[in-house]
């Protein structure tokens, strides 16, 4: 048939016709900044501290190298190998794995939503930080004052305008990259974002690390406690960091790497990506800890008394406490610690965004623009819909939990045992990435990613569920959690099953096309 072997011969060509990256250090910037985030600045930290802190570094190698680097290299190799977004990579593999791609992609819509109100605040706590607005009660000033939180979870009852503004200023600047593209967007906007946050970073840390206290913040995150490293729970919260700390498990890494040239070297850069990610985090956690030992010091008490927990309350209560505490020039110090929020998570949230913009695009055919302004468009109406509200703090709690233990970590779980185990297509993976890395990948990497990684996800679903239902998350009223947390989680799944299912000729015509290519 003439007509559909001009049709395929058309299709193969279209299929060619991607986005790349201008260099291999572009990808690697974007990787970088998509994996360094706001959970390196104020998880990482914590996390280090109470899973016995100098001893931590060990299993947090062994977890870096023995799941969080193969997994990286898997997904990169099938982002590279398809040329496509997650639902046509994954469908590259299996008709049936398509459903990974859909899940992964909707789990990144709903992180959108809520992870760039974060930003926002940041971006008003930046200008907090001049005058230390939030006088001498940061908790009530964040609680009440600005995000005027309600009392109890429950239906939008109003809006709070000095959260609104900046969350639309921090969507303008998202999809404004966005819509210039991979090149001039996402890899221009990396080679800014990345090593202007390194050396703001650096030069707070420098600053940490002249207060009176910092020594003693330090000796409290580097002194090992080695009697931790046999707790199963530690192990538990290591490779958790790994998986949630280098934006596997959600398409990203997929996304990024359907953007490289051929003859890209994975392994390396997947090394060099991962490596780079986690000696941010070590730099995060001494910037952190010298400045709580200054906090400790200055209230006369020990270093584990003022660290309550890390995330929203470590950023926005523990370190505007710090700063008011400071001597001159603790403006600049809050401007800094505030600015690097800012700038990780919009490299992060770009990189969130192009996932659902890059799934879209394979399936309908539209070009970049208005896929961004369609889907990037509904997405930020949606934030602002939901989180700049005295609700949205509840919302966005209870969302980021289910989202993250039931989703993300759920995920990358499946999509290793499917590839690994179900479709056995770890050799296949293997040969493609050895064709153009550096550093080829033997036994070690079937046997992480076949045995080690799905064992140690697997237990962290036990875990989690197990300590799910002894008690109600945050004992939030059940109803609540239904709907903004199991609720989130069990949607993100469903929406992936049913986008997989809808017809599409445009996905069958990638399929065959790649089948015909050899499939490498």
């Amino acid at each position: 048939m003439p007509s559909e072997g001009i049709s395929r011969l058309t299709e193969a060509a279209l299929s060619r016709e991607r986005e790349q990256w201008g260099t291999r250090a572009g990808f690697i910037l974007a990787a970088v900044g998509s994996a360094i985030g706001l959970g390196n600045i104020w998880r990482f930290p914590y996390v280090a501290y109470e899973s016995g802190g100098g001893a931590f570094l060990l299993p947090y190698l062994i977890a870096l190298l023995t799941a969080g680097i193969p997994l990286l290299i898997m997904e990169y190799t099938i982002g590279r190998r398809a040329r496509r977004s997650p639902p046509l990579a994954y469908r590259s593999l299996s008709r049936r794995a398509e459903t990974i791609g859909w899940w992964q992609v909707a789990i990144c819509l709903v992180i959108a939503t809520y992870y760039a109100v974060i930003i926002a605040w940041a971006m008003r706590y930046t200008g907090f930080s001049v005058g230390q607005d939030w006088g001498t009660d940061p908790e009530s000033f964040l609680i009440s004052d600005f995000l005027q939180r309600a009392d109890q979870p429950g239906m939008i009852s109003s809006y709070v305008a000095g959260v609104a503004w900046p969350l639309v200023a921090v969507w303008v600047i998202t999809l404004g990259v966005l819509a210039l593209g991979v090149r001039r967007g996402i890899e221009r906007a990396n080679k800014i974002f990345i090593p202007l946050l390194v050396v703001v970073f650096a030069i707070l840390v420098v600053q940490s690390l002249t207060l009176d206290g910092a020594a003693d913040g330090l000796d409290a995150f580097f002194s090992p406690d080695w009697s931790a490293i046999t707790d199963g729970s530690v192990w538990v919260a290591v490779y958790g960091q790994i998986f949630f700390s280098l934006s596997v498990g959600f398409g990203i890494m997929i996304t990024y790497a359907s953007y490289l040239r051929r003859r890209a070297d994975l392994t390396g850069s997947a090394m060099v990506a991962g490596f780079a990610n986690s000696s941010f985090e070590i730099l995060a956690g001494i910037g952190v800890f010298a400045a709580i030992g200054f906090m400790a010091a200055n209230a006369g008490v020990g270093v584990g008394e003022v660290l309550d927990e890390g995330g929203i309350g470590l950023a926005f209560i523990a370190f505007p406490t710090i700063i008011s505490s400071m001597p001159a020039g603790s403006g600049l110090f809050g401007i800094l610690f505030f600015g690097a929020l800012v700038i990780a998570g919009l490299s992060s949230l770009i990189s969130i965004v192009q996932v659902v913009v890059s799934a879209v695009q394979d399936r309908t055919g539209w070009s970049r623009v208005p896929t961004v302004l369609v889907v990037g468009g509904a997405i930020a109406l949606a934030s602002l819909v939901l989180f700049p509200t005295p609700e949205g703090l509840f919302i966005l709690d209870a969302a980021d939990h289910f989202v993250n233990h039931y989703g993300i970590a759920m995920a990358a779980l499946v999509s290793v045992v499917v590839v690994a185990w179900v479709l056995r297509r770890l050799p296949t993976l293997q040969a493609h990435a050895n064709e153009t890395s550096a550093l080829r990948l033997g036994w070690w990497w079937l046997l992480t990613l076949g045995v080690v990684t799905p064992v140690v996800l697997g237990w962290m679903m036990v875990d989690s569920l197990r300590t799910e239902f002894e008690a109600p998350y945050e004992d939030y009223p059940v109803g609540f959690l239904l709907v903004a947390g199991w609720g989130v989680a069990v949607g993100v799944l469903v929406v992936g099953i049913a986008l997989a299912y809808l017809p599409s000729r445009r996905a069958d015509r990638f399929v065959s096309v790649t089948d015909e290519e050899g499939s490498d």
